[in-house]
């Protein structure tokens, strides 16, 4: 989940490594670190922390010159988050430097082999492990750094995403990808880019190559891109063109991240339903899974894998496929999936869904469906990214660049496109009629301006975050398509604000959780309008007898449960499948003013990173 940086070309190094990391800092800000190569001479600098601190670091010490360097920001898997567990790592003998993020899981083993014949290790990481083998073969076998580097991978078991430079080839830079995410982006006088994923790139080139699975990229200032595999055999790049905008990576004069991605959903919904929801026609028209819509409509069961706030969407997935479509859906934890020896069939579908598109669970449990028959569909945000190319097929979400770790249009996205799937195969099937399907294209197309509306109580959430802001606990009440959206505020506030919260089912209340209720615990209700708002009113008024402070979110114009909260929130009324879209927002919302005002880290809460490429 690190996050990695290299360039080699005709420019000077440091300030593109260094703004490459503050852009990459959503993946990992445990420590940081940059090592530049300049004459001979590398020099290296890594703190604790977060980029600013090595910024202070370079700063104090003088800034590097050289235009071939690499650069890494650190989320702690071997070793505990320090200056000496930092990136780069170099070798022994002090020729080489790598930067890493995956695990090696045979490194134990490794190490022992290697310090029997004379390595002294100065971390606890795996990549020193790594680097001092790659060390050790060329300086016993006596091979070039490439190939050092190549028989190094055939030892290795795990995953990885590195980058090398060696004293000795300061013109060439040698990068490598299994199991995590790793892109090079071609510029127009001999420099190259190498990073996690474009967002370092986006200003200095379109063309990019994201690198397979087991390939090498050889980066040479003086003979170009080369690309090999680890058995040694040429491969061809496919060279892409990043539609990604720098403008998209930048505040746009919100405080945070999170922030500006809460407000930018009416345009990510719009966007992910932008020529695909026809209702002037009565369609809608999914190009990314036309040729496998059948499989959709014959499916004996629908699989939806995810984790964290993917999961949630899925569990939205769930309600909507079987509600619509009239098909079984499992929603599984992609973490879990693959370790309990599932039973999957080739008339399974499985819909795989990640934002990062390189969730390293997701892709592991892609892989199995896969082996087993079953078609895989993905729902991704992330062009380019692996999931895209292990699926079958599949849709992206077109949210733009999510930065905040904490996701918020992901979700509004990957629901929006969970919809227009169960609608398409619903009416492929014949399992909706045609009065309801023209009226939920109708409804769906006024989500937008209704997610608009919502944002417009942002100063009435802020005033009830306020009130609650220094609570232990909290509770999330919903039921049908509304359970989802419970599971996820809970989420939101956990993540942000370090506030202990759960999310539960309304009805389940009684078997459990009342008993933490009194005057001090809040209750979150998402409590619109629909079929179980009866059986939801009596659960505030469980509540409500046992002096919990009751919050609801309730369609405009309510006043039952408006007469026993203590606080509400309204929101425009629409079709109850589609109430996910919206409810959810007040809750976003919520979790961020809580966390601003407790003086959290909204964008980069502690111990979390934005994409998990590691198991």
């Amino acid at each position: 989940m690190c996050g990695i940086v290299g360039y080699i070309g005709h420019k000077e190094a440091y300030p593109i490594l260094v703004g490459g990391l503050r852009r990459l800092e959503y993946r990992g800000y445990d420590s940081a670190g940059v090592s530049v190569l300049h004459n001979g001479n590398i020099q290296t600098f890594k703190c604790k922390g977060k980029v600013s601190g090595l910024e202070a670091l370079v700063s104090g010490a003088g800034v590097p010159e050289g235009t071939v360097g690499i650069g890494h920001t650190r989320w702690a898997t071997h070793g505990p988050p320090n200056d000496v567990n930092a990136h780069p790592h170099t070798s022994g003998d002090g020729q080489l430097v790598m930067i890493h993020n995956g695990i090696i899981e045979n490194y134990g083993t490794l190490r022992e082999e290697l310090t029997a014949r004379g390595h002294q290790f100065n971390s606890d990481t795996d990549t020193e492990v790594l680097i001092h083998l790659i060390e050790d073969i060329r300086r016993n076998a006596d091979v070039s750094i490439f190939e050092a580097v190549r028989i190094a991978l055939n030892e290795v078991v795990g995953a990885y995403a590195i980058v090398v430079m060696d004293r000795n080839t300061p013109n060439q830079l040698i990068a490598a990808k299994k199991g995590s995410p790793l892109v090079v982006g071609i510029g127009r006088e001999g420099d190259y880019y190498i990073a996690s994923d474009a967002t370092p790139i986006v200003e200095y080139t379109k063309n990019v190559v994201y690198l397979e699975e087991e390939e090498i990229a050889i980066v040479d200032v003086e003979e170009g891109f080369k690309l090999m595999d680890i058995k040694n055999r040429e491969r061809t790049p496919y060279v892409q063109e990043l539609e990604l905008k720098l403008e998209a990576l930048e505040k746009g004069g919100f405080e945070h991240f999170m922030l500006k991605e809460i407000y930018e959903q009416p345009r990510s919904v719009l966007d992910s339903m932008r020529g695909r929801l026809r209702p002037d026609v009565g369609r809608v028209e999914l190009g990314g899974i036309r040729d496998y819509i059948k499989r959709f409509v014959h499916a004996k069961r629908i699989i939806i894998l995810g984790c964290g706030t993917s999961w949630h969407a899925g569990l939205v997935g769930e309600y909507l496929f079987e509600d619509l479509a009239r098909i079984p859906v499992e929603v599984e934890y992609a973490s879990e999936f693959r370790y309990r020896n599932p039973v999957i069939t080739e008339e399974d579908v499985v819909i795989a869904i990640s934002q990062s598109g390189e969730t390293a669970d997701t892709l592991a449990a892609i892989e199995l469906a896969k082996s087993k028959g079953a078609t895989i569909i993905g729902i991704c945000n992330v062009i380019g990214s692996s999931i895209p190319r292990a699926t079958h097929a599949g849709s992206y979400t077109h949210a733009g660049p999510e930065i905040g770790v904490a996701s918020t249009k992901a979700f509004t996205a990957q629901v929006t496109v969970l919809t227009l799937m169960a609608l398409h195969v619903a009416r492929e099937k014949g399992s909706i009629t045609e009065s309801r399907f023209h009226r939920l294209l109708i409804d769906l197309d006024a989500i937008p301006d209704k997610v608009e509306r919502v944002l417009e109580k942002n100063e009435q959430i802020k005033f009830i975050a306020d009130y609650y802001k220094n609570v232990s606990n909290a509770l999330y009440l919903g039921r049908g398509y509304n359970f989802p959206v419970a599971l996820e505020g809970a989420l939101k506030l956990k993540e942000i604000s370090y506030i202990h919260a759960e999310g539960y089912p309304a009805a389940e209340m009684k078997h459990g959780p009342i008993a933490l209720i009194d005057e001090e615990m809040p209750v979150f209700f998402i409590a619109p309008r629909g079929g179980a708002y009866e059986k939801i009113v009596s659960n505030i008024q469980e509540v409500k007898a046992r002096k919990g402070k009751i919050i609801a979110i309730v369609t405009e114009g309510e006043k039952q449960v408006k007469s026993m909260a203590d606080h509400t929130i309204e929101i425009p009324d629409t079709d109850e499948c589609l109430m996910p879209l919206l409810t959810v927002i007040p809750l976003q919302l919520l979790s961020y003013h809580v966390a601003v005002m407790r003086g959290c880290n909204v964008d980069q809460p502690r111990n979390l990173a934005k994409s998990v490429t590691v198991e």
